[in-house]
């Protein structure tokens, strides 16, 4: 945007409204309430370099989140997910090693060491352990 640019007025609907300002005042999230500070703040008429003045913040961060806010509203707010690997241990996997570990017993009737385990299921000992340390076992 140009230096001087006027920028487009924030409109919010009063739903919008209602759920900005009991975000600020929860504060649950610091990064949601933040973010809601800034739609709140430039909707009153602040421009980019006041409101990041007024909640000490810079000024690109506030034209990130206006911007963000004006292409999808609310749920622009929000984080996107991150990049990454997708997960390898799907859901299905990681309960029948909590269900063995925590309610059967392995064939010579002990309890399940990781290495048995891991061979039973066809995974490796380090997949069991990850999920044992994932669920405080």
């Amino acid at each position: 945007m140009q230096p001087g640019a006027q920028l487009k007025p924030l409109t919010l609907t009063p739903d919008e409204q209602v759920l900005l300002d009991q975000w600020v005042r929860d504060g649950q999230s610091s990064r949601l309430a933040m973010r809601a500070q800034i739609v709140l703040s430039c909707q009153a008429g602040c421009s980019n370099r006041e409101c990041a003045k007024r909640l000490n913040i810079t000024a690109q961060t506030v034209g990130t989140w206006r911007a963000r806010f004006v292409a999808h509203g609310v749920q622009g707010l929000s984080d996107r997910p991150r990049s990454g690997a997708p997960r390898s241990v799907d859901d299905a996997l990681v309960e029948d090693v909590l269900a063995r570990t925590l309610h059967g017993l392995a064939p010579d009737g002990m309890r399940w060491s990781s290495r048995r385990l891991a061979v039973t299921l066809g995974v490796s000992q380090r997949t069991v352990l990850r999920i044992w340390r994932a669920f405080d076992l």
